[in-house]
């Protein structure tokens, strides 16, 4: 159900249950923008892997989210600790939140928003789904939109093995019509519930909602351009210009409309979707929207970024480094530098950059992964128990990330520690799913490491619970 898309695709409903029944007792709810499938796969454990999404990992982007949404979890009466956020590689202007209280945010979105407001809108608008409960709600609507469907699928069927073919498939559509109109129908009354708790959080908060209002207004005008193509009983959500009218006034309404932004804020804002535009469009498209004429910090990164993707590396050092200049003390810059200085193969410079962010954001887990894979790649015996140390402290506030895991048994394997090397590959398969072989190499872990111990005990944990979720994946 999609938040704001101006151009929505619906889907004939038995294919959206087809491709989704396996995960519907998992997700429950895929709420707010999602229209349309999204490209690509990943390995990536929990709700990003059952959507099959492209998922990015950018420190800076990800704290400049957590500090937009925690505050509205907090007016909202739910643990922030408990919300995990993910930006996923995806062009479409969509964000959406599934059930687990995980929020997913599409680059898309970042890029169309024009200023931090704006996103903070849609946030609100998708924390609104969460304080609803419209998470687990939607379970129960999905069963029962599918009921038609299934009525209409056993006549349909006995239709057509009794020869009446074009009878048969015209039950068939009907039952799937009913079923997404039932939905679409449950759909648009829990989008319009979310858009009102979006201005309650924002007021709570002291924030200006125009910019939730700003993003309406933006997509409506699309929506309008487009309106002989959209069939209003056909979305999952209200109408643009409905949607606008009914927020229009409560806006106007709050205390807090004409509230700016802190200055900071914005500066921010405008350098992650520089980075993002920089790192995901297409590279001309970059220099067009930041010409070299643009000696502007944001523009600066995007090129930046742009360069090393060409690859132009002594460009993109340029650019980072007058960055650094400006901002000696800014740690994303450092880590920007080492991500070239080791795409020139030149770990060793890249180790004492990714240092540098290290030193300067010691609680980054994915700051520290990036260290330890540059001391990794220098090849060098006394880096291996450095690049160690950074990896446990990453997976210690970071336990899910598979290639922190795959480091990590790259550095054991470095120390010729083979246990704890297949027991670290254990971990990066269990964390992706991949259960058949976790239990392989948990066993094989098992048997090098001494009886008794922590690590032995998690080796034989991953087996217990490996083996037979691995039977249940070749059962389906």
């Amino acid at each position: 159900m999609p938040f704001c898309n101006p151009l929505p695709q619906i889907r004939i409903f038995a294919d959206w249950l087809s491709r989704r029944s396996v995960k519907i007792a998992a997700l429950g709810r895929v709420v707010a923008f999602f229209i349309g499938v999204l490209a690509g796969l990943t390995a990536i454990s929990g709700p990003a892997m059952a959507q099959g999404l492209v998922l990015l990992r950018d420190t800076e982007t990800e704290r400049a989210l957590r500090s937009y949404e925690d505050p509205l979890l907090k007016a909202g009466g739910l643990d922030p600790a408990a919300v995990k956020i993910y930006l996923v590689n995806d062009p479409s202007v969509n964000a959406f939140v599934a059930e687990g209280q995980n929020m997913f945010i599409l680059t898309g979105m970042i890029m169309f928003a024009e200023n931090p407001g704006e996103l903070k809108g849609v946030m609100a608008h998708e924390t609104g789904h969460m304080v609803a409960g419209h998470l687990s709600r939607d379970t129960a609507a999905i069963q029962k939109a599918t009921i038609p469907m299934l009525l209409s699928m056993v006549v349909g069927i006995a239709a057509i093995a009794a020869g009446a073919g074009q009878a048969g498939m015209l039950i068939l559509m009907s039952g799937q019509s009913i079923a997404q109109a039932q939905f679409n129908a449950f759909s648009r009354v829990q989008e319009a519930t979310a858009d009102q708790i979006a201005i309650k959080l924002l007021n709570k908060t002291h924030q200006s909602s125009r910019g939730l209002l700003a993003t309406f207004q933006r997509l409506a005008d699309e929506e309008a351009r487009a309106a002989d193509r959209i069939d209003a009983y056909a979305s999952d959500h209200p109408m643009g210009r409905e949607r606008v009218a009914n927020l229009e006034s409560e806006v106007e309404a709050s205390p807090y409309k004409d509230v700016p932004e802190d200055p900071a804020v914005t500066h921010e804002y405008d350098m992650i979707k520089a980075k993002l535009i920089g790192y995901v469009d297409n590279v001309k498209d970059v220099f067009n929207r930041y010409p070299l004429s643009d000696t502007s910090k944001p523009a600066r990164y995007a090129r930046a970024m742009a360069y090393s993707r060409m690859p132009d590396l002594p460009k993109a050092l340029a650019e980072i480094n007058s960055l650094i200049k400006d901002e000696p003390n800014n740690p994303y810059f450092y880590e920007v530098l080492g991500q070239i200085y080791v795409s020139m193969a030149k770990p060793e410079l890249g180790v004492t950059a990714y240092q540098k962010s290290v030193d300067l954001m010691p609680d980054a887990p994915q700051l520290r992964v990036a260290l330890a894979a540059a001391q990794l790649a220098t090849e060098r015996p006394t880096l291996a128990k450095p690049a160690l140390d950074n990896l446990k402290l990453a997976l210690s506030r970071e336990d899910d990330d598979p290639f922190a895991w795959y480091e990590a048994a790259q550095a054991y394997s470095a120390m010729n520690n083979v246990p704890m090397a297949d027991l670290a590959t254990a971990e990066r398969y269990y964390s992706i799913g991949a259960m058949a072989q976790a239990a392989q190499f948990a066993v094989r872990a098992r048997h090098g490491l001494d009886q008794g111990s922590p690590d032995w005990q998690r080796a034989n944990d991953i087996v217990a619970i490996a083996v037979p979720a691995a039977r249940a994946q070749q059962g389906q």
